[in-house]
Parts: C-alpha cells; sequence; structure tokens
C-alpha cells in the first residue's frame, strides 16, 4: 500500500505527461504481480461499487476524529472532498510510515470483503485501517473506498508505461486490457508477457470469447478539409450520433461492448435477434441508434430506453433500435484489422443479413471537396453530425491516431447566457468555483437554461472564481447565486423540448466556447432565440 499511495500522490501532483509516465513504470517495474494487477485495474477506471453508504463514511469518520458534526461539514466544504478532508482530520497513526501491508492484501481482504460484512464489522475494518495508514496511504484508500479513484491518468498512458515496462507493443497492451478479466497475477503475467499465448495472440486463435478489439477513434478536422489531399482518397460516411459499440458473436454466445467497456449484452433485444444471425466468429464495428422509419431518431429518445431495467413491449415499439454498422474486425474468429477498410466494408456487406436490425452506413459520393461542403449543409436535416473521413486502402488501429480517421462535425449552435449560478468542483478544483449554470432571458427574468463546466483557461477559471466570491446574493449548500453580470457563449451538439426544465429545453453536451466581456447580461440571448434553434436545418 505504500508504494501505490506514493504513485497516487506522484499523479496526483504533477501535470505533466512524462512525469506521470515516469512515475507509472517506476511503481509497475517494481510492484508484484499481485499489487500490479489491482493497480491497472483501477488506474484505467474499474473500480468496485461503492460498498459502503456516504452517511455511515461521514458518521465513522466524525466519531474516529472527535470533531463535532458542523465543523467535520465545515471542514468537508472548504476542502470539497471527503477522502481528502478525512486523511488530513485524522489522528496521526502510530507509526509515522504507515501500513507495510501490501495493495492486494488491503483490496483483497478489506474492501472486497465489506460488501458482505455487517455494519460493526465494516466500522471494526475501516477503523482499524485508518489507524494504521498514513496520510498518504489514507488518502489514496478513502479514494477506493468512495468509489471516486481519479487521478488525472488516462488509460493511453497507463498503456503507454505497460508498454515501456514490459517490451510489448502498445497496441496489444490496449487489447489484453479490453473486457472482461480479473486482476490477479496470472492477469499480470499474461499482460506483459512478451509472447502471448495462444487464448490471447490475434491473429493466430480466436480471442477470449468476449473479448472485444480497443476502438479506432477519429481526429477532428480543425483546419481546412482540402487539406487532406484528393478527395478520391478517402471513404466517406456520414457522422451517426448513438453510442458506438461492438457486437461479438463467438461460440454460440453473444457481446455487445460500448466504447467506454461497458457490457450492454441484454440492453437491446433487437441487437441479440440480429447477433443469432451472423456467422460465429463476428466482430461487428458501428452505433448503436435509436432508429424508426428508415431514420434516426433524437438522442434522447435513446435515453428513454437506457435507464430501463424492464424494457414494455411500448417502449420497444416506440423506441427501436438499430446497429448502424461501418466496420468489420473479425471474421470467421480471425482478426481482420490490417486488411483495408475497402475489404472489411465488402466483407461487412457479405455477412450483413437482410432485413435484420444490422443497418450498414451509407458510403457518400462527392467529386470534389466543394460538393462534399454543400452535403454537409444537410447534416441536420438528416440528423447526423456530420462526416466521416476514412483513408482508402487503411487498416484499424487503436485508439485515437492522426492520419486515417476524421471526424468534419458541423457547427455546433451556441447561445450567449448569463451565469447565475456557481459551486465548487471536485479533486483538484475543491476550491474553486468551476461548475456554472447560465440563464436565459424569458419575459424579462433569467431562467436556467444549462450547466456547463468545461472550456476556460485555468486564469479565466480564476478570475470566475475570485467574481463568485465578491458578487454571492444567495446561497443553497454548495451552489452560490451570483449577481447576474458575466456572460458566456455556450456551445453545444444538440436541442430539444423538455418538460423537465425549467426553460423547457434540453442541449447535449454544452460547454463554455468563450468568455463575453464585450457583452453585458441585457445583451444575452432569450427563450425565444433558443426555441429558434429548434428550426434550424443548416450545418454552419
Amino acid at each position: 500500500m505504500k508504494a501505490f499511495a506514493q504513485l497516487y500522490a506522484a499523479l496526483d501532483e504533477t501535470t505533466k505527461t512524462n512525469g506521470k509516465v515516469a512515475a507509472l513504470r517506476s511503481y509497475l517495474a517494481a510492484a508484484s504481480p499481485a499489487d500490479a494487477a489491482w493497480a491497472v485495474h483501477f488506474l484505467i477506471g474499474r473500480r468496485p461499487k461503492r460498498l459502503l453508504e456516504s452517511r455511515k463514511l461521514v458518521q465513522w469518520a466524525i466519531e474516529e476524529t472527535g470533531l463535532p458534526e458542523w465543523l467535520f461539514a465545515e471542514c468537508h466544504h472548504a476542502v470539497g472532498d471527503f477522502a481528502e478532508v478525512v486523511a488530513l482530520l485524522l489522528p496521526p497513526a502510530a507509526d509515522p510510515a504507515g501500513t507495510s501491508l501490501p495493495l492486494h492484501f488491503w483490496v483483497e481482504q478489506r474492501l472486497l470483503q465489506l460488501r458482505d460484512a455487517d455494519d460493526e464489522t465494516r466500522r471494526a475494518w475501516l477503523l482499524s485501517a485508518w489507524r494504521e495508514m498514513n496520510e498518504a496511504q489514507r488518502f489514496a484508500w478513502n479514494k477506493l473506498i468512495t468509489g471516486e479513484f481519479r487521478v488525472g491518468v488516462s488509460q493511453s498512458l497507463v498503456v503507454r508505461a505497460l508498454a515501456e515496462v514490459s517490451g510489448v507493443s502498445g497496441e496489444m497492451i490496449s487489447h489484453r486490457l479490453m473486457g472482461e478479466w480479473q486482476p490477479t497475477p496470472d492477469f499480470w503475467t499474461q499482460l506483459v508477457a512478451p509472447n502471448p499465448t495462444a487464448e490471447t495472440q490475434a491473429g493466430d486463435a480466436m480471442p477470449p470469447v468476449s473479448q472485444p478489439y480497443p476502438f479506432f477513434l477519429a481526429y477532428p478536422i480543425e483546419g481546412d478539409v482540402e487539406e487532406l489531399g484528393q478527395i478520391e482518397d478517402w471513404q466517406i460516411e456520414w457522422k451517426w450520433d448513438g453510442i458506438r459499440a461492438q457486437l461479438l458473436r463467438r461460440q454460440g454466445s453473444t457481446f455487445l461492448w460500448s466504447r467506454g467497456e461497458e457490457l450492454m449484452t441484454g440492453r437491446f433485444p433487437e441487437l441479440d435477434a440480429l447477433a443469432e444471425l451472423l456467422p460465429e466468429g463476428t466482430v461487428i464495428d458501428g452505433e448503436v441508434l435509436p432508429w424508426k422509419d428508415g431514420a434516426p431518431l433524437p438522442f434522447a429518445q435513446m435515453q428513454r430506453r437506457i435507464g430501463r431495467k424492464v424494457l414494455s413491449a411500448r417502449i420497444l415499439a416506440d423506441v427501436p433500435v438499430v446497429l448502424m454498422g461501418y466496420d468489420l474486425l473479425e471474421v470467421e474468429g480471425a482478426d481482420v484489422r490490417e486488411r483495408p477498410i475497402e475489404w472489411r466494408r465488402a466483407a461487412l456487406e457479405r455477412i450483413a443479413p437482410a432485413g435484420s436490425a444490422l443497418v450498414l452506413s451509407p458510403l457518400v459520393e462527392a467529386e470534389s471537396w466543394d460538393g462534399l461542403k454543400q452535403l454537409r449543409q444537410q447534416s441536420r436535416d438528416r440528423k447526423v453530425e456530420g462526416f466521416m473521413l476514412k483513408r482508402r486502402g487503411s487498416p484499424y488501429r487503436v485508439g485515437r491516431r492522426r492520419g486515417d480517421w476524421w471526424k468534419w462535425k458541423i457547427q455546433p449552435y451556441s447561445v450567449d447566457a448569463v451565469l447565475i449560478y456557481a459551486q465548487p468542483g471536485s479533486g483538484r478544483r475543491a476550491s474553486l468555483f468551476t461548475d456554472y449554470t447560465f440563464g436565459v432571458w424569458d419575459s424579462g427574468k433569467l431562467v436556467p437554461f444549462a450547466k456547463a463546466y468545461s472550456g476556460l483557461t485555468d486564469d479565466e477559471i480564476r478570475e470566475v472564481d475570485a467574481f463568485v466570491r465578491k458578487n454571492t446574493i444567495d446561497q443553497f449548500g454548495p451552489v452560490h447565486a451570483v449577481k447576474p453580470e458575466l456572460v458566456f457563449e455556450l456551445a453545444f451538439e444538440g436541442i430539444q423540448l423538455s418538460p423537465r426544465h425549467r426553460s423547457g429545453i434540453a442541449v447535449r453536451f454544452p460547454r463554455m466556447a468563450r468568455w463575453r466581456q464585450d457583452k453585458k447580461a441585457e445583451e444575452a440571448d432569450t427563450i425565444e432565440t433558443v426555441k429558434a434553434l429548434l428550426k434550424t436545418k443548416v450545418g454552419d
């Protein structure tokens, strides 16, 4: 646990990529297989669900610190992070060096055992852990027990460190980390093995039955599309707004994986039925879309299905889904990602069952970039986000790579709105007001329109934080109502009517495009202006 806590602190204290990779590499090279497996498990974002109720954690922490409840609450409010405030407030450990027990002991013999223990045992184990650990160890431990283990490293950085430690290619490491696996010493051995066994060697044998492939991700086009060269060099498709997924059919079983490595099998009966029509050893990459009468439904319709445990006949009829297929990764159990994209597309067309829930992403024909630009203006009419441009002859790569796949999205919607509420962020931003609510004018009053958390520079965040502290006019717990003076341009991808929102409007992926210091609050947009966007059909 000592080394893991030191790793967590090192990652938390630096924003430099090379520094993070160096810390990861140093830890992984020295850790035991049992500890390294668990560390990778947590670092790439996998974690057990919260095993203790928040109120009990707070209660036991207050009892152990000996502080009155109001003072503990004030400290929590000031720090903004439960894991950190408890680590700071607890009495020092008897041994300043803390526990010498390894990470895997604390996870396997304590953390995971909390699930089945009674409250008395849970409390005893938790207090024992806090008393044995020093401050750094408690901080990392508290992050694990609260299910909020975030430390500012992406999976790509973990993969890079693993590749440097093991000598195995990053592509192979990424593949081995996909799907279902248990953080055991045996898994660690296979993960970093220079020569994969028959069970894990892509291309020579079928991968583990449920294991998906790493997704290939596109970069956005930032300059002029003509910079890509000749239009004839590109396969062009519409960019769909759904849930990126891989559908696997292997050994009579079906698996549906999201890009976030969430197993969605069973949530979409239409796709389970589709998989049964596919040849054995097939993996299709595509987008799960709400689809009716030959066209996509708004993504909000998909959200009607996502949160339901039981799918009624009505919801299945109202919001049917398809897999918009655009790539084929496995044929008869063989990895075909290195084949040219044209070969993969033709093979996908051959296996597509007629009349099924598999819809092939249409290929877009254009004789020139100017012609494609004109066609792009139809994006919102077609309920798509723009184009995907894929280099002809290219393989299916791993992760986000420049050069072969580009996304050329339509310009987002934008609205000028007024900052009306702010609250502190979390983690590194716990001491700053970084989470904002914006309003637009409706009959002379500002009504909440959208929340946004990203888009400002660090300097701008500090300026807004100072404004909030000086101009708070009311407070509701951590939320501060502020003088309506600051105007921001908000950008977002989708907009629709919503009876659940006070403004009557819901937007998708809102973020701050810029701080409009040139505008006064009374010049911000009205709800009528926002509703007019519902009728907007052009791409730019």
